[in-house]
């Protein structure tokens, strides 16, 4: 899961619900559109926190940026139906959530399952769409170690459906961070709490239902470069989601810029923000040039 670096929003930045023709949705915005609109989707357990260091950056190069938490995900509201999370309606979501923008085409960026919702949204209608960021996001189904993990999570999820979120989510969480190396490095007070939270209150079908997307996802590349939009694919230089390599080949097929940013694994915008926030401004401006 990504951990945000920290949780206070930079003073430019504010925290409200976005109105939009399919419900609203919490977001985090800072800057102003003066070189574009950017629309940042998190990826699995995640949530629009794990953009806080990208606003600030993004903001001062010139770009309006708008962080969302995806439908029953954290503090955005979502139904108890495990229809409501699949990936295609997951994209009609975001594509919502564009035209609630406004301000002409979105700069579109999608972390880990939030890339495959964001091909999602941009495989039903690219018009919407300035570019496409796939950040750490593989061509389908997570790697086999991770997807067997997955399994065990969804299952266990699944098998607490009757029970009460209230009692079944703490009962999980705390199955998860039991399988925690015994050489991580502890989480500070405030940080621990914030993400027990945030899973606490998440929609457990949602949880179970994208689970499968990251399992069962297939290779949708050759649709994807298809579509004639700027595309790029940043990762970290290791990554437990998509193998590195197999990131480079999926930008080769997609015809995409491919940025790997140093000191980062699987969450960049978290882990080296600066140097990713550079990379994404570089591919927006280009793209912009281009159009």
């Amino acid at each position: 899961m990504s951990k945000p670096p920290r949780l206070t929003l930079p003073p430019a930045a504010r925290a409200y619900r976005l109105t939009t023709a399919r419900g609203d949705f919490a977001v985090h915005e800072a800057g102003a559109a003066l070189r574009g609109t950017a629309l940042l989707v998190p990826g699995y357990t995640g949530s629009k926190e794990d953009f806080i260091g990208l606003l600030e950056p993004l903001a001062a190069a010139g770009y309006r940026v708008v962080a969302v938490d995806g439908r029953g995900q954290y503090e955005s509201p979502g139904p108890r139906e495990e229809s409501a999370y699949a990936v295609e309606e997951l994209g009609r979501d975001v594509l919502a959530q564009a035209a609630a923008l406004g301000g002409g085409p979105v700069h579109l960026v999608g972390h880990s399952l939030g890339g495959l919702v964001a091909r999602a949204a941009v495989l039903r209608d690219a018009a919407p769409f300035a570019s496409l960021t796939l950040m750490s996001s593989g061509p389908g189904a997570v790697a086999e170690e991770q997807r067997a993990r997955t399994k065990l999570l969804v299952a266990a999820l699944e098998a607490l459906r009757e029970t009460p979120p209230a009692d079944s989510m703490p009962a999980v969480w705390a199955a998860m961070r039991a399988q925690d190396p015994e050489d991580v490095v502890p989480d500070g007070p405030e940080l621990a709490e914030f993400l027990r939270e945030r899973w606490l209150v998440t929609v457990p079908e949602q949880l179970i239902a994208t689970g499968r997307v990251l399992i069962e996802e297939p290779d949708r590349v050759a649709e994807l470069a298809a579509v004639p939009l700027p595309k790029l694919v940043l990762s970290g230089t290791v990554d437990y989601a998509w193998p590195v390599p197999q990131m480079d080949e999926m930008a080769v097929r997609l015809g995409a810029s491919r940025v790997v940013v140093e000191g980062a694994e699987h969450s960049p915008n978290a882990e080296n923000p600066q140097v990713t926030a550079r990379s994404l401004v570089n591919f927006w401006d280009s793209s912009s040039v281009g159009r």
